[in-house]
């Protein structure tokens, strides 16, 4: 299985998270876009432990299986496609989870996130932890 890993399934693996967990181990490829790169880095930068999260971050992406997704083009037209979708039905979420559903819809990946609004988007296959 590959997936797309949301920040909050990241943040709810390094809590130690038994379905995250076990989602991850048995994942193949895992895949972060570069937003939740961000969203993890600008979380690390405002909180007390920075140091120590980030060389947990770069052990988790040093792994084989991790690979940090591009964004090109092709993402941006999965985002209008994606933000069009929500607007016409008056459902919006976060820009951020936009993008990072237009990165796993791109690349044909689950996302495996906490955050149930990315069950709005029929685009995305969703992995929920609960």
């Amino acid at each position: 299985m590959r997936i797309c890993l949301d920040t909050s399934a990241y943040s709810a693996f390094k809590r130690g998270h038994p379905e995250a967990i076990d989602e991850l181990r048995r994942a193949r490829e895992i895949v972060l876009p570069p937003i939740v790169l961000g969203e993890l880095l600008a979380g690390f930068r405002i909180g007390s432990r920075d140091r120590a999260n980030r060389r947990e971050l770069e052990a988790f992406l040093s792994s084989p299986r991790v690979r940090v997704s591009p964004i090109d083009a092709e993402t941006a037209q999965r985002y209008a496609e994606i933000f069009s979708y929500l607007r016409e039905r008056g459902t919006p979420i976060p820009t951020n989870d936009i993008w990072i559903g237009a990165c796993a819809m791109q690349w044909g990946l689950r996302l495996l996130t906490t955050d149930s609004h990315f069950e709005r988007l029929p685009q995305v296959s969703v992995l929920p932890l609960d």
